[in-house]
């Protein structure tokens, strides 16, 4: 049996927020989020995630994921302190047990599955994650012999010249036989500056009452990226970055073209099929999905929508929305609130579409905003024509049906049904229902006055011939 332990208590006072730390955003996931997607492989029998500070946040935050039990540290007093708050709940527990802090999000679920095989294979009492820092001044050192044993775990402040040679860091990542950590829990000492307790301590006592049959053993990470802690914004900004790093080099491997790879941003929920182009200042985030052969950009945000094989999206904004195979949108496009564009479809210039439905082949090509419209196929909607959806008071719905066609500066004014085949006559005002076949004219008859000029020119003659 194996369960999991998740540091989440701590309230981050670098990162200047009344957010919780671990509920900071890294490319579309809060930081805890991160950590319990680590868990995939593992499948623990149970999850817990203490929390402190605002832990209602962060209650409220995972609701939705399934399995997690709460844990209240009421006072933050170190990793130790955290750990011993878990006793009640793991009364009688056989099992091992995994801890994780909350605001380390770039492991790899490979990552802990070899912490835990390691752990497992070799009967160990505890075994901890380390990694060769470049830099590793602040973080504990860990002291191994050749079979990789934990002879000492010293802090950095209590590590001589020599020892600071040692550049082989504690992650703060670890696994426990639970039987052992419960049994040496209860003597951790606050004796130390910050006055608290270190799960570090812990560690140690078991090195130093272990025997052959329980060792405390350490495995080394790979990439040292991933054991990267976030304490402030600077240093979440460079998770970002290597977040970015990743997901933009899986997505060139699996055919992703990205051009400017730096000027552009991914969240880790984004999907591209192969032939995808992506052009520089292109952002796309949240459940987006981009079908085989579709050029986004340059200069796009796509958020929570699906755009189809072969379709080009230039300098536009599109947002819960779909655009189907073949269309061409932008530049400078909005579509929003579930808008849904046709196959072989023309959404141009200056074009707004707020929960609009367009058949396919229907063109919106410059200057226009539908909103809450159906639209047929083979609809040509003429430049600057809008939908007037609004009242002040309830959104109304315009249906235009297949084959028709607006002229420019057309207003339809909702609730408006116009049928199949329809010409709307441009500058026309069209208020009432109009039904298939027709040409529809709404605006008053051109008059032509010869020779009229406005009363305060020929006011100004009368008084210029006065004073000759």
């Amino acid at each position: 049996m194996v369960a999991v332990a998740i540091l989440a208590a701590g309230r981050g006072t670098r990162m200047k927020s009344s957010l919780p730390k671990v509920l900071h955003s890294l490319g579309g996931k809060s930081l805890v989020e991160r950590v319990i997607d680590s868990l995939a492989a593992l499948a623990p029998t149970q999850c817990y995630v203490i929390v402190g500070y605002r832990g209602d946040l962060v209650r409220t935050a995972l609701g939705d994921r399934p399995n997690l039990q709460w844990v209240e540290q009421t006072e933050q007093l170190g990793t130790g302190h955290a750990v011993q708050q878990l006793m009640p709940y793991l009364q009688g527990f056989a099992g091992d047990l995994i801890v994780l802090n909350g605001d380390v999000p770039l492991l790899r679920p490979e990552t802990i599955a070899q912490l835990l095989n390691t752990h497992q294979q070799n009967r160990n009492a505890a075994t901890l994650l380390t990694a060769q820092l470049p830099q590793p001044k602040g973080y504990g050192r860990v002291f191994c012999d050749s079979q990789n044993l934990v002879k000492a775990i010293v802090e950095d402040r209590d590590c001589t010249p020599a020892q600071r040679q040692n550049h082989r860091i504690n992650a703060g990542v670890y696994c426990f036989r639970w039987a052992d950590l419960a049994r040496v829990l209860p003597n951790l000492q606050s004796n130390n500056d910050q006055q608290e307790y270190y799960l570090t301590d812990a560690v140690n006592e078991l090195v130093a009452a272990g025997a052959d049959q329980s060792p405390v053993m350490a495995i080394e990470v790979e990439d040292y990226q991933e054991i990267l802690g976030i304490n402030d914004r600077k240093q979440l900004a460079t998770a970002y970055s290597i977040l970015q790093d990743r997901l933009k080099t899986h997505w060139m491997a699996a055919g992703v073209t990205l051009i400017d790879p730096d000027s552009i941003t991914l969240d880790e929920t984004v999907e591209l099929q192969p032939d995808v182009i992506i052009e520089p200042q292109t952002h796309l985030r949240g459940q987006t999905r981009i079908g085989r052969g579709t050029r986004i950009g340059p200069g796009c945000l796509i958020e929570n929508s699906e755009i189809g094989e072969n379709v080009t999206v230039l300098y536009s904004v599109i947002m819960d929305s779909q655009v189907q195979a073949g269309s061409r949108v932008g530049p400078y496009a909005h579509l929003r609130g579930h808008a849904q564009v046709g196959s072989q479809c023309r959404i141009g210039n200056f074009v707004e579409l707020k929960q609009a439905r367009l058949g396919d082949r229907t063109n919106v090509s410059h200057l226009s905003y539908l909103g809450d419209a159906v639209v047929g196929s083979q609809v040509n909607i003429g430049a600057g024509t809008i939908t007037a959806n609004y009242d002040g008071v309830k959104k109304h719905q315009t249906q235009i049906g297949d084959r028709s066609k607006t002229g420019s500066n057309s207003v339809l004014v909702a609730p408006l049904s116009l049928g199949k085949d329809v010409t709307v006559a441009a500058g026309s005002v069209i208020t009432e229902d109009v039904p298939d076949d027709c040409l529809v004219v709404a605006r008053a008859r051109q008059v032509v006055k010869p020779g009229w000029r406005p009363k305060f020119l020929i006011q100004q003659d009368e008084e210029a011939g006065a004073g000759g």
